[in-house]
């Protein structure tokens, strides 16, 4: 047993496990965390094995009687006290998600402000989990749907987001009644730890929010499979998702699956240019192109299209890579890791031996600090069609294919043709297109003239390969209950 989060292990520090209301020492090698700007050991984490998945999943099964019985006041009182301890660390946890994730300091401010706002949310709306009565057939009778917490809750949360991905699980599943089992990414486990710890001050009572380390094949599947376990929340990629759906299904768990996306970015003749030049730098090359709802593809209209693209190429050769923790004016941090910077590369030159040509960037950055962490040029590719690899496969990092179409309903025929449906973007002024678009673009979630970044009030929710289910607002709240049906005779 450990008495605090973190202790000294060669001079760096080592975090431990949340168990029960206490922090836990794991077995086992320890698991390097690394700062991807500098490549340096920034600390490390001790892994779980799965006795200690049971335990978590245990303390919170024992836990949940009693949170569950908590009024909706008293459950959101603890969440707002936690928002409180987040909002007076958020400096120190800005600079931490910096430090373990890549992304400039403004992004990660604003991660940490995303994480506070979903936890607000879900505690502002505690008492708008309602039930119904409903008339009966009988006149001595009444027909009751009660809306009842699931019970223990697993919350898998990926590596762009270290703190809004926590936010998002945490907050409706504790608001609901539930209780839960966090397992954050092992790329970026710093935040979430620092997070419980504050919801430990906050007083949250001990076994309602449990966190354990370890990688997805070894103690991930064992918490989706545990009987335990009754709902499922994870945010990552699709085979990811994939592993757990089908894990899952043994014992017909509830799934709720945030994937990839390949968000088309579509801007018609009539858009107001700057604003749309504007929305395509922010929504392809913040926090790296590591973001779900990133423009991933971009369909441009002929008449407008080289003058977007001057604007557009201008912008993008102006971006400041480097890394955001010694230079303030940096726009753009590293990739997670060597293998997705690898990945990256690899699919800019398949996209070049397809007949893509390379307007700008294309290259990993090299000389100086840029030798010791994962660096990309912010790359432009022109000359595509829809059905090269590069259109068609997640990129998730800094890479826009720019592709010219004729008419608003040729964009419409290839930002449909996807395995995804996440985000899509479009800009147009005409009223008509934009009615024709709420029919006819099959995506879960549509930026129209604006740029990317969902609110917590909305429902953020994929199609396709994009996942099961969603996220945020009253529709994703309610996915944390389910409904219990009574008919009361009482004649």
């Amino acid at each position: 047993m450990a008495e605090s989060m973190k202790s000294q292990q060669e001079g760096v520090d080592l975090y431990n496990q949340f168990i029960d209301g206490e922090w836990i020492t794991g077995g086992g090698e320890p698991l390097d965390v690394h700062n991807p700007a500098t490549g340096e050991t920034v600390a490390r984490v001790s892994l779980a094995d799965e006795a200690m998945a049971d335990r978590a999943l245990k303390a919170a099964q024992a836990a949940f009687p009693a949170w569950s019985r908590k009024t909706a006041v008293e459950r959101a009182d603890h969440l707002y006290k936690l928002v409180e301890l987040i909002q007076e660390n958020r400096d120190r946890l800005a600079r931490l998600i910096t430090t373990e994730q890549g992304k400039p300091l403004v992004e990660s401010d604003a991660d940490v402000g995303m994480c506070c706002d979903l936890i607000r949310f879900a505690a502002e709306n505690t008492r708008r989990l309602e039930g119904d009565i409903i008339p009966a057939d009988d006149p001595d009778e009444q027909i009751w749907i009660q809306k009842v917490p699931h019970g223990v809750v697993v919350g898998i949360t990926a590596w762009n987001f270290p703190a809004a991905l926590v936010g998002r699980k945490l907050g409706p599943a504790l608001a609901a009644g539930n209780t839960i089992v966090l397992k954050p990414s092992e790329e970026t486990p710093l935040t979430a730890l620092e997070l419980v710890e504050l919801a430990r001050q906050a007083g949250i009572p001990k076994g309602v929010i449990n966190l354990i380390n370890g990688r997805g094949r070894d103690v991930g599947n064992h918490l989706v499979t545990s009987p335990i376990t009754q709902l499922v929340s994870m945010t990552g990629s699709v085979r990811g998702g994939r592993e757990i759906n089908k894990a899952a299904a043994e014992h017909l768990k509830i799934v709720r699956l945030e994937l990839g996306g390949k968000a088309p970015f579509i801007v018609m003749d009539d858009a107001e240019l700057d604003p749309a030049v504007d929305a395509a730098i922010a929504s392809r090359f913040n926090n790296c192109g590591q973001v779900c709802t990133c423009n991933e593809r971009m369909y441009v209209q002929s008449g407008i299209f080289d003058k977007f693209l001057e604007r557009f190429q201008q912008r993008v050769e102006a971006l400041k890579v480097g890394n955001p923790l010694t230079d303030s004016d940096v726009d753009m941090g590293p990739k997670i890791n060597r293998a997705e910077l690898d990945k990256i590369h690899d699919m800019v030159q398949h996209a070049q031996s397809q007949g893509a040509e390379l307007l700008t960037g294309g290259e990993r950055l090299t000389g100086g600090e840029y030798d010791k962490g994962n660096y990309y040029a912010p790359t432009i590719l022109t000359g595509v069609n829809n059905d090269m690899d590069i259109m068609k496969e997640e990129i998730f990092g800094p890479v826009a294919p720019v592709m010219k179409v004729e008419s608003f309903e040729q964009a419409m025929e290839y930002a449909n043709a996807s395995e995804y449906g996440l985000s899509a973007y479009v800009f147009t002024q005409n009223v008509k297109r934009l009615m024709a678009l709420t029919r006819e673009l099959d995506f879960g979630e549509i930026y129209v003239n604006r740029g990317g970044g969902e609110s917590v009030q909305g429902f953020h929710k994929g199609y396709r390969n994009s996942g099961l289910g969603g996220e945020d607002g009253k529709y994703g709240l309610e996915a944390y209950v389910k409904s219990k049906t009574m008919y009361v005779h009482h004649g």
